[in-house]
């Protein structure tokens, strides 16, 4: 099976919950293809590098996810809703 490699989105940009779950989804496909192991080196080197991709999204949206968290938990007040501002640093 032939696979043109898919543009690889900034994985500094905060994803949505869709969006993580829609880069989750196709992830575990691409780890499934890897595993059989019936794919050309070539696709199966295309599917890697977006897997690489695709892992550094839903890093990055963990990160986000539990940034938010701990600004709910931290309020003065009791738990408070706080914009999240990412680093630009991206640590």
């Amino acid at each position: 099976m032939s696979r043109s490699p898919k543009s690889n989105p900034d994985p500094s940009t905060d994803a949505s919950p869709a969006e993580f779950e829609k880069a989750l989804a196709e992830l575990e496909g691409i780890v499934q293809r890897l595993e059989q192991g019936q794919q050309s080196l070539a696709d199966a080197l295309a599917d890697f590098e977006r897997g690489v991709t695709l892992a550094r999204i839903c890093e990055q949206s963990l990160q986000s996810a539990e940034q938010s968290v701990e600004q709910l938990l931290q309020g003065p007040d009791g738990p408070v809703l706080a914009p999240f501002k990412p680093d630009p640093s991206g640590a």
